[in-house]
């Protein structure tokens, strides 16, 4: 068995399987996946600490790719998240975290992004629920 990705770890529920996968399934997965890159608990100590620049190419490097993995985990999830799902997917307050300690620009293209995927997966859970 290969390294799991973003890819391998959080498969698009349909197409890949054929089974609707719930919200819970869904976020279970999700959970595990954005936990590995997560640069909050590990990394933003070391920078409080300055045993790391906030500048340092592997921050920046780490950060990127927890930024496409929300995103990519966020559009996964556009055909199965419920609300309460979109909301416990929130990365506003962890990009807040990281906006404040001067480690992450708000404008920041990849920002953007992550916060342009979540809009849509609450786009799609809001429009699932007032179908029902």
């Amino acid at each position: 068995m290969g390294i799991a990705t973003v890819r391998t770890a959080v498969p698009r529920q349909a197409r890949l399987t054929g089974v609707v996968e719930s919200s819970q399934a869904f976020l279970d997965r999700a959970f595990v996946t954005l936990q590995r890159s997560d640069p909050i608990p590990k990394l933003l100590p070391q920078v409080r600490l300055g045993r790391m620049p906030k500048d340092s190419p592997a921050l920046a490097a780490i950060i990127s790719s927890w930024l496409d993995a929300f995103v990519n985990v966020l559009k996964d999830g556009r055909s199965v998240l419920d609300r309460e799902g979109v909301v416990r997917l929130d990365p506003n307050p962890r990009i807040a975290v990281l906006v404040e300690a001067g480690i992450l620009d708000e404008n920041h293209a990849p920002v953007q992004a992550v916060r342009q995927a979540w809009a849509a997966a609450r786009d799609a859970a809001e429009t699932r629920s007032a179908a029902r």
